[in-house]
């Protein structure tokens, strides 16, 4: 049996443009040819393949049967080449580094010093991701995971970044100079805290601090901590926060720690799977978090 021969590629496009346009005029405008060369084109296939590919009369052009069957088939194959095409060029574009964490984090933490990481590594392009359902990173969809926790995570890489602390916050307008002057400011709840554990809330800091005449159930409550801290920024009240989340604001002035206490948080960690613990653009994340972690405390 002999095998056929394969019309030329360049034929074979021209043939898929003519067959997406029904017009030899429109395709030669689409390939940037002439119609002249469009026809050579379809005359050199149909006489490799010994029929007719195209019927032309006054109303334009139609496929034959045969034609239908080789344009499916091309149809199929420049699919193909597209998709193979856009995959290399996939590969060509500077490789991103996907991050996972809290909205909490990435708002009050991160986004303020991205700049700084970028000016620094230029070459690294970032993606961020939040959500409230914990990344599976085996699945690979994302690089590296911040997360709060009070112990480490066995089966991932892990890198202990911060030991957070709370610490009760308000607008300096409040004129807050002790403890006992909470009684008269609005308090703040953040609900639905699971980490840590013992939840660094008002009934916490009254056990461990006072005063006891406290009332811990009055006040307004809060689902998430940014609004909680920026309703504190605006002035209308005080609320208990992580000494992280809150540093830049206390050290810009917007927000003040008036009292020298504090209630146990849990752990921030970087946490990545081993066999991409020490690929370049992991490193330099962890590297850069630890360094501007170091004055974090206000």
């Amino acid at each position: 049996m002999i095998a056929s021969r394969l019309p030329p590629l360049g034929a074979l496009r021209a043939f898929h443009a003519v067959a997406v346009c029904l017009s030899f005029k429109r395709a030669a405008a689409q390939l940037n040819v002439s119609a002249t060369a469009i026809s050579h084109q379809i005359r050199l296939i149909e006489s490799m393949l010994e029929c007719r590919v195209f019927e032309r009369n006054a109303q334009g052009v139609k496929l034959t049967d045969s034609g239908e069957i080789l344009y499916a088939g091309t149809q199929s194959a420049f699919a193909a080449l597209e998709e193979s095409v856009t995959k290399m060029a996939h590969f060509k574009q500077p490789p991103a580094l996907t991050i996972t964490t809290t909205s909490n984090f990435l708002t009050n933490w991160l986004v303020p010093r991205l700049a700084d990481f970028k000016t620094l590594f230029p070459q690294i392009d970032l993606r961020l991701h939040t959500g409230i359902e914990r990344v599976d990173l085996t699945q690979r969809t994302v690089d590296v995971a911040i997360r709060y926790r009070e112990g480490v995570e066995s089966d991932l890489h892990s890198t202990l970044l911060y030991e957070d602390r709370f610490v009760v916050v308000a607008s300096p307008a409040l004129t807050l100079k002790q403890p006992e002057d909470l009684q008269h400011a609005t308090l703040f709840h953040v609900d639905n805290r699971h980490v840590p554990a013992d939840s660094p809330d008002w009934a916490h800091w009254q056990r461990s601090y006072g005063p006891a005449e406290l009332n811990t159930s009055r006040g307004l409550h809060f689902s998430d901590e940014t609004h909680a801290v920026q309703a504190a920024v605006a002035g209308q009240g005080v609320v208990i926060a992580s000494q992280l989340l809150v540093g830049d604001l206390i050290q810009r002035g917007v927000l003040v720690a008036p009292f020298a206490l504090s209630l146990p948080g849990a752990r921030y960690y970087l946490l990545t799977l081993d066999d991409i613990a020490d690929r370049p653009d992991v490193v330099a994340l962890r590297e850069w978090m630890l360094q501007q972690m170091q004055p974090a405390h206000p």
